[in-house]
């Protein structure tokens, strides 16, 4: 309970900063820089090397790719249902296809599973989330903006990228039979720091500006992220076999909110950015009811 209080407290704290504090300028860019250089890279060291190897670790990382492909589809055949613009496709299928599985998800999954169900969190998010981030969402950006995407500026976003860089040394430290005990506490230690500073971020961050023509935009992307895209994730579990905290974890991941980080891709790209934070800001609320009582219905619940 203390976990998942934590995550109530720091978005709040951002929230109202964000409203009367004067804020130092560069706050929001600085703090991102340490949760995804330091903090996540530190966290996923430390949580990687001691994954059990299971042959159900597939469904965690295949539910992302399911949400994320299955976003893309449902979009673009809504978008030429309603006359939707391109931009508008690539702005729904970027902020609800890509889920908040590290900042939201870590400390979410984490609060509910503890260290167990967290590390299955970070495959499903480097394995998954984070190379469509990296990839399939530069394309999307891409095609929907009317810009090319380049395949070596890709490739490189994905090897440079710190956390990834990590779990490629974790998997490889953990073949290895794992971290001395006193390097595995320092990383842990550094790697928690990522709860309550993202969370704060978020907070910092969170926007919610809702106009009449928004709202079936913002139901249809938020009704295939938290809803449909987990109950799909849910049925190529169950139809495949998997159980347990794999299946709850892997569901839950898909239910995740809408990715930031996805969101800042759209406003870069100019991808509808005001529709992209109103489906950001109204996800991460809602999520944060959604996830803990769905989690109620799964397995390892």
């Amino acid at each position: 309970m203390s976990a998942l209080l934590i995550l109530f407290v720091c978005l709040a704290l951002g929230m109202l900063c964000r409203r009367f504090v004067a804020l130092p300028e560069g706050i929001v860019p600085g703090i991102n820089w340490w949760v995804l250089n330091i903090a996540l890279p530190a966290l996923v060291l430390a949580l990687v090397p001691k994954v059990t190897v299971d042959a159900q670790l597939w469904f965690p990382v295949a539910g992302m790719y399911v949400t994320f492909f299955g976003a893309w589809a449902v979009f673009a055949t809504l978008g030429k249902v309603f006359s939707w613009s391109p931009h508008r496709v690539g702005c729904l299928t970027l902020v609800c296809g890509l889920g908040n599985t590290s900042f939201v998800g870590y400390p979410m999954m984490e609060a509910l599973h503890g260290k167990a169900g967290l590390s299955i969190a970070v495959i499903a998010d480097q394995l998954g989330c984070f190379p469509l981030l990296a990839a399939g969402g530069i394309v999307v950006a891409s095609i929907y903006s009317g810009r090319g995407a380049n395949l070596s500026t890709i490739a490189r976003r994905v090897l440079t990228f710190p956390a990834f860089l990590a779990l490629v040394a974790g998997v490889i430290v953990g073949l290895a039979g794992g971290w001395p005990e006193a390097v595995e506490k320092l990383l842990l230690q550094i790697g928690q720091t990522l709860t309550p500073l993202a969370l704060f971020s978020v907070g910092l961050q969170f926007s919610l500006h809702l106009r009449r023509e928004q709202i079936g935009p913002l139901v249809a992307g938020l009704g295939w992220k938290l809803l449909l895209a987990p109950l799909a994730a849910l049925g190529i579990g169950l139809a495949a076999g998997v159980g347990g905290l794999t299946l709850t974890v892997g569901v839950l991941q898909a239910a995740m909110a809408p990715m930031i980080s996805a969101a800042i891709l759209a406003d870069q790209y100019g991808l509808e950015p005001r529709l992209a934070n109103t489906v950001l800001g109204a996800g991460i609320l809602l999520s944060l009811v959604t996830i803990p009582v769905g989690n109620l219905f799964l397995p390892a619940g």
